[in-house]
């Protein structure tokens, strides 16, 4: 019989880079109920979330490296004996035993169940103060070190404890500084709150009675977890709600030209950024390689109200236009390593290295350039990412302005996230094209 662990165990031994993608796939092929579907995300989301914990929690309590099947179903069992207050820890071990006895065997079944075990005597309640036993942002710590020592290999604790591989959080420490790295890691472990715009009036009292908290700029916060109570609220379903991070809806405020203009959103889906053009005045072009993801628009366009201001189109760096085709505002919100929303994206942190970042610059490079052909005398073109790391930002512009001297900056920013700050990060350049 097929369960719910078994099925997490199936998505994460399959090796799939987006494995919350899976979730979905398999809740639709097994037609799974609401409250099993919710289940299983989060055990796969905190598997991912918490990976580097969970693997030093395997490394510590098993001899040897198990090899990958038996590692998934340990770090399975873990995800929820650590980290899912709502599964009691005696179903958390049986449910994860089982499933290990039936796909490998009755002796691996015995080696998770003695894992989960000791494991469970291990911990305390509590925060020790002692960062090498402490779990993050959990009231829990093993009654001995588990972690390397942060003292002697901050970003190798910071792999362990904060789930950040340690080359990110090297490149963190070196440009923003040790506290600040910490921090970004420390945001990136759950899920963020959801950034809710156009709230006034009755809509703002409706979304605080929801548990949404009012920020400066107009922009109220809401958990993640209240996202259906959301959904429900009146001035949502009349589109007078929607939500978009705070660094976004600041790169879309770069590409606004005003009513009548045009614009190109020039990487569009899922529409967001184009969408905050078209309710800006704009008639906009939203292209993208994805009809599938392009698919999504026309509803959302109809729950906005802006049916007919946006034309929906599938062509990659705007290939599918008429040649002659200019705006006056071209938006580049490029494919990027996602480094400034990794709570939201939580799997990006684990498939960014050096060879898939020099991967997205050239195509970065490729996009940008496509996109300045596109941009009339006068006109706007906005870089945006939402990326942290300076090659996908200020250093691609640079190296875009070498070549092309016809356009000049005119405003930048660069946002790092956090609870002081905006739910997700990112970079965005407003670069405008010499009359």
């Amino acid at each position: 019989m097929t369960t719910l662990r078994h099925l997490a165990w199936e998505i994460l031994r399959s090796g799939s880079e987006q494995p919350l993608r899976e979730v979905d796939h398999a809740a639709d092929a097994w037609e799974l109920e609401p409250r099993d579907r919710g289940l299983l995300r989060r055990i796969i989301g905190t598997e991912v979330r918490r990976r580097g914990t969970l693997r030093a929690v395997v490394q510590r309590f098993t001899h040897g490296t198990p090899k990958a099947d038996l590692a998934a179903h340990l770090r399975i069992g873990l995800a929820q004996l650590l980290f899912l207050d709502k599964v009691p820890p005696h179903a958390a071990i049986s449910e994860t035993v089982s499933a290990a006895r039936d796909t490998l065997g009755l002796s691996k079944g015995r080696i998770v169940n003695g894992v989960l075990r000791e494991v469970q005597r291990q911990l305390e309640p509590g925060v020790s103060g002692d960062p090498r036993c402490d779990l993050p942002g959990r009231e829990l710590h093993f009654r001995d070190p588990l972690f390397r020592d942060p003292g002697e290999h901050p970003a190798l604790w910071a792999e362990d404890a904060l789930n950040i591989p340690s080359h990110l959080y090297k490149r963190w420490a070196k440009r923003h500084g040790e506290e600040a790295a910490q921090s970004l890691a420390h945001w990136f472990i759950d899920e963020p709150p959801l950034a809710v715009h156009g709230a006034d009036g009755e809509d703002a009292e409706a979304l605080a009675a929801a548990g949404a908290c009012a920020q400066e700029g107009g922009s109220w916060r809401l958990p993640s977890d209240r996202a259906r109570e959301l959904f429900e609220l009146e001035g949502f379903r009349a589109g007078r709600l929607f939500v978009q991070g705070e660094t976004a809806a600041r790169a879309t405020a770069l590409a606004s030209t005003g009513p009548g203009t045009r614009a190109l959103d020039l990487c569009a889906a899922p529409g967001t950024k184009a969408l905050g053009l078209a309710a800006g005045g704009a008639w906009v072009v939203a292209a993208d390689r994805s009809s599938r993801r392009l698919s999504r628009m026309p509803a959302e366009l109809e729950r906005r109200g802006l049916t007919g201001r946006v034309l929906p189109v599938a062509c990659h760096a705007g290939k599918g236009l008429a040649l002659d085709a200019r705006f006056d505002a071209v938006l580049v919100d490029a494919p990027c390593s996602n480094t400034g929303v990794l709570g939201a994206r939580p799997g990006a942190r684990w498939r960014l290295g050096p060879a898939s970042l020099r991967e997205l610059t050239e195509l970065q490079a490729s996009l940008l350039e496509s996109a300045a052909a596109r941009v009339l005398p006068g006109g706007a073109l906005v870089w945006s990412v939402c990326s942290l790391e300076p090659e996908e930002g200020d250093q691609r512009v640079r190296a875009f302005l070498r070549d092309h001297p016809e356009f000049e900056v005119e405003e930048s920013f660069t946002a790092l996230p956090g609870p002081g700050g905006p739910v997700d990060g990112g970079h965005a350049t407003r670069l405008v094209r010499r009359a």
